[in-house]
């Protein structure tokens, strides 16, 4: 997995209203930096192997570069996300792109934040609430995309999404996790699903660390996070550190910047 990404780009990134504690009107992101930032993000997916689909960013639009939110995809299936209102207008841009590359699009009848809240892990998903996700959507993505659902619920806004507190390393093998991120229900069923379990702390998951994408050879990461890219690499695994410094005002990193398209169908029996 994550060897197919959907992204889109930062032409349009600014901070135009605040809806995670990230973002701050009154500070607003360097546009060229944000941009360069966003090309090395995309030119190291291509250096690694993996294949890059674009949609292009609207004006209207200016957190179209985090493409996670825009749905959960597996197999020729797709779930749209449900945003705050904020972010509606991505959804029709998104819908547009899957339609037209042959994929079945189903909506969300509740608030969804999409693969944000949604990590898929071989035939698990570890599936977000307590923020912007209704937990009732978990039985509707159990149903439409066959995962056997591992709910975590996030403790607090600073944790809006999933993706800031756990990140997938090798399914049904690695996971990278901020205890401190999840409520004690959600820790113990973490910690039971039997896999390798690297912790974070607060300090460096606050700066984005579990915002990664791997293919299970490539992590790639937000720089500053120095004790869980070493322990990627005691892991025999490639990191690949990245500046995320602009991209971090809208309250986002690596992960946030791409929509994984090639999630696993379920294995047969």
């Amino acid at each position: 997995m994550n060897k197919a990404l959907l992204v889109s780009d930062a032409a349009h990134f600014r901070v135009d209203y605040e809806i995670n504690p990230y973002m701050h009107t009154a500070v607003q992101p360097d546009h060229a930096a944000a941009l360069l930032e966003h090309e090395r993000i995309v030119a190291v997916h291509r250096a690694v192997g993996r294949h890059i689909e674009y949609v292009p960013s609207a004006p209207e639009c200016p957190d179209m570069v985090f493409t996670a939110n825009a749905a959960l995809v597996r197999g020729g299936r797709a779930v749209l996300g449900a945003p705050p209102p904020e972010r509606k207008a991505e959804l029709p841009y998104f819908q547009e792109w899957l339609i037209d590359n042959d994929y079945e699009v189903l909506e969300a009848p509740y608030p969804f934040s999409g693969q944000g809240d949604a990590l898929a892990c071989g035939d698990l998903l570890l599936a977000g609430y307590g923020q912007r996700t209704d937990r009732r959507m978990h039985a509707v993505l159990a149903q439409e995309l066959g995962y056997e659902v591992v709910p975590l619920r996030t403790v607090s806004p600073q944790w809006y999404d999933l993706d800031l507190a756990v990140g997938v390393v090798e399914p049904g093998r690695v996971l990278a996790y901020c205890p401190d991120a999840l409520d004690q229900p959600s820790r113990h069923r973490l910690r039971g699903i039997g896999m390798d379990l690297i912790e974070v702390c607060v300090e460096e998951a606050a700066c984005f660390a579990l915002n990664l994408i791997s293919d299970g050879t490539t992590v790639t990461m937000t720089s500053g996070a120095p004790r869980l890219a070493a322990a990627l690499r005691e892991r025999d695994l490639r990191v690949v550190e990245l500046d995320t410094t602009e991209l971090a005002k809208g309250g986002g990193g690596v992960r946030c910047t791409a929509l994984t398209l090639d999630n696993p169908l379920p294995a047969r029996s």
